[in-house]
């Protein structure tokens, strides 16, 4: 008999999967009715995982054991456990903890703002409005595969869940996306292919070791049990399959492509949630199953941070594109995440859970209020942009909010993940260290940089022939509804940070445990 904590837990499977289900096969004729079915699905989803912090009573640190001699063991505040494959021993086991928590709720609330959002516009597919349910639909398959990669502790599961969001995502790309749609969704399957592929050849490598697919079996005992070579080999091939996901620089090229073709909807769940697979890969799996390999990596991952930081703001500068700039800011805040993974400390890795979720809040707000732009200016040009505050100030100013937050402006959320990783480079001490803090300091004055400009020559001036015709420019409520949250998350966060920390504080020292045993 399941209790109700483990009901909630599947509920954030199974609403996505009966809304998909149902939007997709309601006449053309019901295609408004499906989007709101589909809203309402995506819901329940986030109800239900709102709801899972109630069992989070129930989570307990445990010093070392005999059955788990490497390091402490952090139980979930809620798994289920249930035989998925038995003649291959493989289980279907999910679980929810202070990690990946955060994310959860993350992925839910996009899904949700971006399935309302759907039941007013609908981008164009060439195939009239009757689409509309088809790309709901979509986004709860991909809501499915992203929750699941979160939820997921077996490294066979968390792989085909993280498979399941390759070809909606393809989809909704390639259908609703811009005049180089096809191009754009190529791109994303073929890098997206060529990091599966690596994660698989990685998860065969660490199972194929250690002898159990089990995550919380492999983060504590198995993990720094197997042999340092087959360490270093499985970190490696899962760090690479993860920076192709993030992305990571210099793996990120198929990034602005999709971003700057894809509908608003897909922009948001690419950046606000779906980049986050890889981050979150990285440090609950690459970290918590090989940490011999990540300490010797570590090195690597942080120059690879810094440049991806000074690299991605130095692109921005030179961005016409207002849509192809937040895409390229998001490589700099990638950089951020992995900068805190790669010191492999407390306070890195709290960086990089606070930054990615402060990242997803922001530049989740930031391509709905781009998409909103476009749609009325018809251009996403930046030049062509000028004077929006004449004609739009409610536009202008909740812009201009966005982007002081993503660049790091102390309280709002944007900050914590830039200073923790800073912070946290300086901690680990050596000069390579805070060289390397220092470097990712002069990076985020790039932020400012970059936001700055941008928001001069979108906001102000005299307006520009294509902002003219906004005049009078109003915001329909929908779009509120959409937006509102994440404008009071995105202070709420930057005020209160402990929302993030506090939840996380006893995983990440369960992570710590593994990470310094012998």
């Amino acid at each position: 008999m399941l209790e109700a904590n483990q009901i909630l837990l599947l509920v954030t499977l199974v609403a996505p999967t009966v809304g998909t289900i149902a939007a997709a096969t309601l006449p053309a004729e019901g295609d408004r009715a499906a989007r709101i079915l589909a809203t309402v699905a995506a819901g329940v989803a986030f109800v239900a995982s709102v709801l899972l912090m109630l069992s989070r009573s129930t989570q307990v640190l445990v010093d070392p054991v005999p059955a788990y001699p490497y390091g402490i063991v952090v139980s979930p505040w809620v798994e289920l456990d249930l035989p998925w494959v038995p003649g291959l021993d493989l289980r279907f086991h999910i679980g929810v903890d202070g990690i990946s928590y955060p994310l959860v709720v993350l992925t839910t609330l996009l899904t949700l703002l971006c399935a309302l959002y759907t039941c007013w516009r609908v981008p164009d597919s060439g195939g009239g409005p009757a689409r509309g349910r088809h790309l709901a639909a979509l986004l709860l398959v991909i809501e499915l595969g992203i929750v699941g990669v979160f939820l997921a502790l077996d490294l066979v599961l968390f792989f085909v869940f993280f498979e399941v969001v390759l070809l909606p995502m393809y989809a909704v790309i390639a259908i609703w996306g811009g005049e180089r749609r096809r191009h754009a969704a190529r791109k994303f399957v073929l890098y997206t292919l060529l990091g599966s592929l690596l994660l698989l050849v990685g998860v065969f490598t660490v199972v194929a070791s250690a002898g159990t697919a089990d995550l919380v079996a492999l983060s504590t005992a198995a993990g720094p049990a197997m042999p340092y070579g087959v360490q270093l080999t499985a970190f490696i091939l899962l760090a690479l399959a993860f920076a192709v996901k993030s992305p990571l620089w210099p793996l990120h090229t198929w990034l602005p492509d999709a971003h700057t073709e894809a509908p608003t909807v897909g922009s948001v769940i690419l950046a606000g949630v779906l980049l986050k697979m890889g981050t979150y890969g990285l440090l609950r799996v690459a970290v918590g199953v090989a940490p011999a390999g990540a300490e010797a990596v570590a090195p690597v991952l942080g120059v690879l941070a810094v440049m991806a930081i000074i690299v991605g703001g130095l692109v921005c500068l030179a961005q016409s594109d207002l849509k192809r700039l937040i895409a390229y800011s998001s490589v700099g805040h990638m950089g951020f995440v992995l900068l805190g993974i790669a010191t492999l400390t407390s306070i890195g890795f709290q960086a990089a859970l606070i930054g990615n979720i402060a990242h997803g809040i922001i530049t989740g707000l930031l391509f709905f209020l781009a998409g909103a732009i476009k749609d009325r200016a018809h251009t996403g040009t930046l030049r062509e942009l000028g004077g929006l505050r004449e004609t739009a100030p409610g536009l202008s100013g909740l812009l201009g909010y966005a982007a002081i937050a993503s660049l790091g402006l102390p309280g709002l959320a944007g900050f914590w993940g830039e200073a923790f990783a800073v912070v946290a480079a300086f901690s680990r001490g050596g000069p390579f260290w805070i060289v390397l803090g220092v470097l990712a300091a002069v990076g985020a004055a790039l932020a400012a940089a970059y936001f700055m400009r941008m928001l001069r020559q979108v906001t102000h001036g005299p307006p520009s022939p294509a902002v003219s015709s906004l005049a009078p420019a109003r915001l329909v409520s929908v779009e509120l509804a959409s937006w509102a949250p994440l404008v009071v998350l995105a202070l709420a966060l930057g005020l209160v940070p402990a929302l993030v920390t506090e939840l996380s504080a006893v995983p990440v020292e369960a992570l710590m445990g593994v990470v310094g045993s012998p």
